[in-house]
């Protein structure tokens, strides 16, 4: 994880609302974003063996400087000119081979906080204005880097 976090290209995610809650868990965001849903393109139809099978999805940086899907695949690919290649899994695809969008997990949906603060960033999450800066290798892996309020850094996570 520190590796990935040191090394990896630093790449701005927009967060989207996400609902609903679980309270068990203890105080975490629970984040989704703009590239968790991504158009099936080829991959639509294709039958998958095993659980939550791994997609590498390209990434490239939009006017407005977040980074969103230009396509999926199923091996890596190689990417120009700025383009990211980020690894996710598809849990849904066993159910929905057909779909035009898959929604692909990073391993980059939640964000421990300090305790009592997660309801603000939540509100924050729900209006657009909480996004991320994730860290991400040449393999794909990722990890969040550091979370953005309204465009201004608010946590920076650790290397250790």
């Amino acid at each position: 994880r520190a590796g990935i976090l040191r090394e990896g290209t630093e790449v701005l995610l927009q967060t989207r609302p996400v609902d609903p809650r679980d309270f068990l868990r203890g105080d975490y965001v629970v984040l989704s974003y703009d590239i968790s849903q991504v158009p099936a393109g080829k991959l639509k139809g294709k039958p998958r063996e095993g659980r939550d099978p791994v997609v590498f999805v390209k990434l490239a940086r939009k006017p407005d400087g977040f980074y969103g899907a230009v396509s999926v695949h199923l091996d890596p690919v190689p990417v120009a000119g700025g383009e990211i290649l980020i690894r996710g899994r598809v849990p849904s695809w066993r159910w929905c081979r057909e779909c035009d969008q898959f929604s692909v997990h990073y391993g980059l949906e939640k964000f421990f906080v300090p305790e009592g603060e997660g309801r603000e960033l939540e509100s924050a999450r729900n209006e657009k204005r909480l996004s991320i800066v994730a860290a991400v290798t040449p393999s794909g892996r990722a990890a969040i880097k550091r979370l953005l309020l309204d465009g201004k850094p608010v946590y920076d996570e650790p290397l250790f």
